[in-house]
Parts: structure tokens; sequence; C-alpha cells
């Protein structure tokens, strides 16, 4: 049997917080800013974790299973 490998993507996009939970960052900062109202672009700067339905797939996407 092969060794099961951590998927590149993820491993760029997701980090594991101390208690299990998987936090990310916010997408649509990255360009085309000039648009978006200050308040929109602060609140997409903090990170947030991840919906609880999505969390197996990412947890298979880094080998935590």
């Amino acid at each position: 049997m092969p060794k099961m490998k951590t998927g590149s993507s993820a491993k760029k996009r997701f980090k594991i917080t101390g208690s299990g939970k998987i936090k990310r960052k916010h997408a649509f900062k990255s360009h085309i800013l000039t648009k978006k109202e200050t308040k929109r672009k602060r609140n997409l700067t903090h990170s947030t974790l991840v919906h609880k339905a999505d969390e197996p797939n990412i947890k298979l996407q880094l080998c935590m299973k």
C-alpha cells in the first residue's frame, strides 16, 4: 500500500488550531480592492474557522483521518 499524500493546496491554505479545529483565511482580498469598502476589506483580513460540514473533507486532504 503506498503512502497517503497530503494535498499540496490544502497544506498551504489551512492550519490546525490547538483544539483541533481548522483555521482558514477569507477570499476576495487579493486584487480589485478599489471598489470594496474599507470595512469589508478590514473584515476579510482576519482568519476564521472552517464550517463543520467541510471539516471531514479537509481532514482527508491533510491526511488526518
